[in-house]
């Protein structure tokens, strides 16, 4: 059931190196989507003056700060990671205050009634329970070999590392039981991607949207 009048929200969610920003990429483009990417939210609501950011410096200290006063993610990821109670303690800083972004900004977009596509995303969708902002959130799988030579090529990762960040990661088999619409993005052809992404936009009823999107960019706003 729709949660909005004016707009359709769609979750993106999988692992690392599964190829989210593929995914996003097209929406944008092909269905003129408003993408929001709950990382970047959060790294705006951590620079100085930002809603995290004192309560961050409270927990954290000054030895993760940058000589302009922002912090170093490096050091705080260091910090943290190593630590279960501190990660949970940082995580409740950010993650109500990230969720409170993507919901006033989901807002902003149905109060403008533009009837566009909204798509959040973020790997802790499911977990931070978003299916409440959502109207359905789609995960985006890639078999583990492929996901590995993906962080390898554009991260330089080193295996040991890859396989942490995995183990921190939910399996194939959550997402699945949770997300009604699965995208098989383990191809190097991107048309495959492409096609299974216009199908689930005409199946799951969010197609009306490339419609709008592209007889405005033809004939504008208000048509001929």
């Amino acid at each position: 059931m729709r949660k909005y009048k004016n707009i359709r929200v769609l979750g993106i969610t999988g692992g690392v190196g599964a190829g989210k920003s593929t995914v996003l990429c097209y929406l944008e483009k092909r269905y003129g989507a408003r993408v929001i990417l709950c990382d970047d939210a959060a790294r705006l609501l951590q620079e100085p003056g930002g809603i995290c950011y004192a309560p961050m410096l409270r927990l954290l200290g000054e030895s993760v700060l940058k000589p302009d006063g922002s912090f170093d993610r490096r050091l705080v990821a260091e910090r943290v990671f190593s630590d279960e109670a501190l990660l949970g303690r940082l995580n409740a800083i950010v993650h109500p205050a990230v969720k409170e972004y993507v919901r006033t900004q989901i807002q902003i977009e149905e109060d403008a009634a533009r009837g566009f596509l909204v798509v959040i995303e973020a790997a802790l969708l499911l977990e931070e329970h978003y299916e409440l902002l959502c109207d359905e959130i789609w995960y985006v799988y890639a078999r583990d070999e492929v996901r590995r030579e993906r962080l390898k090529a554009s991260r330089g990762y080193s295996d040991e590392r890859i396989s942490r960040m995995m183990e921190r990661q939910k399996p194939d088999d959550f997402f699945r039981e949770h997300c009604p619409f699965v995208i098989d993005n383990s191809s190097d052809q991107l048309e495959n991607t492409w096609a299974q992404i216009d199908a689930g936009m005409k199946e799951r009823g969010f197609g009306t949207n490339c419609i709008d999107f592209e007889n405005e960019m033809m004939y504008g706003r208000k048509g001929l």
